[in-house]
């Protein structure tokens, strides 16, 4: 029988790459339920089903659902039971976070409560899939990289409540048996991303010959860094943890007794702003015009520099299977053939 995933938050940047994967991959029937607010676009969905035979995009089915609210009997009916649960909706700009802390409450704590609710009526739930972010374990001292299981240390109301939202799967698992993984990402970037990101705002400066602004220390010496990954890699590392999933779940058990498996999204190599705005300038064609800005002082939770070890996923046997310069290269290419995701508020 055909498996059922749903995808939670669909129209927006990292879930409709996931979409497009499934789809691409394997033969599994996706229903996705989206509220269509500041970060979703539907735009994202019409245009990855452009390329797509009928059959494959009779296999997609939209919802409009704003998770806030519970996912009540008549809508339960109308989804039905799914396999697979990926929750990916969510509040994201940490900016907004900063200056409205509770709608970030609710759309991360209390969704996902929602959405869990949801899920431990699920007869065939086979797995849930919480997405969670490397922001939770706060800025990474130099040559530290976060593993899984290292303690938490959030600098914002965005990445306490994406931690909230954890704690939740952690407590369903616990309380109801329910089979839940929890991902760490860092730094998703790919086509169609929202065009106040770091590297779509760095793609139109260099194409366009105006300065950006490199996030840096005090003394605006050093740039800030992260891992990078492209969304078609984290659907990738997402399936991955599907087809093993069995497996996987007793690799972790022994972690101080608890249930919850967690593991780490994470790009190949580290690359700091300056070396990254300078990767893009080079697709491009042009020089890169930069100016280092102190952002921690004047903008207070971001922090400089963010890690995650991605050594267990590889241990596991996965890891992303491009490299960094050739993703880039892709965005790039793609995005200055598609100026107007560099235009839309997406």
């Amino acid at each position: 029988m055909t498996k059922r995933v749903l995808i939670t938050g669909g129209a927006g940047f990292i879930a409709h790459h996931i979409i497009l994967y499934i789809l691409k991959n394997t033969d599994w029937d996706v229903v996705t339920l989206d509220r269509l607010d500041y970060s979703g676009n539907l735009n994202r969905i019409s245009d990855i089903m452009k390329d797509l035979d009928d059959k494959t995009k009779k296999r997609l089915r939209i919802v409009y659902h704003d998770l806030r609210a519970e996912i009540n009997e008549m809508l339960s009916g109308d989804l039905g039971d799914f396999n697979f649960i990926m929750h990916l909706a969510a509040s994201s700009h940490v900016d907004r976070s900063i200056t409205d802390p509770m709608t970030f409450v609710f759309d991360n704590v209390v969704a996902t409560c929602n959405i869990l609710n949801f899920a431990r009526k699920s007869k065939h739930l086979e797995l849930f899939i919480y997405f969670s972010t490397d922001e939770v374990f706060g800025p990474a001292p130099n040559k530290v990289k976060y593993k899984e299981r290292d303690r938490y240390n959030c600098t914002n109301p965005y990445s306490a409540t994406k931690a909230g939202g954890e704690e939740l799967a952690v407590a369903f698992e616990n309380s109801y048996n329910l089979p839940i993984f929890i991902t760490h990402t860092m730094n998703v970037f790919g086509e169609r991303q929202h065009p106040e990101k770091f590297i779509p705002k760095c793609i139109m400066s260099a194409r366009d010959g105006k300065t950006i602004d490199i996030h840096s220390n005090k003394d605006k010496t050093k740039a800030g860094s992260r891992h990078y990954i492209h969304a078609s890699d984290v659907a990738d590392g997402c399936i991955f943890l599907i087809n093993n999933r069995k497996k996987l779940k007793e690799i972790d058990k022994d972690f101080g007794g608890a249930k919850c498996p967690k593991f780490n999204l994470v790009g190949p190599v580290e690359l700091d702003n300056l070396a990254l705005g300078k990767l893009i300038a080079k697709s491009v064609g042009k020089e890169l015009k930069y100016k280092m800005v102190d952002f921690h002082s004047s903008r207070p939770g971001h922090d400089l520099r963010y890690a995650l070890s991605g050594e267990f996923m590889e241990k596991l046997g996965w890891k992303p299977k491009v490299s960094i310069e050739k993703r880039i290269d892709q965005v790039v290419k793609w995005t200055l053939n598609n100026e107007r995701w560099l235009k839309v508020s997406n």
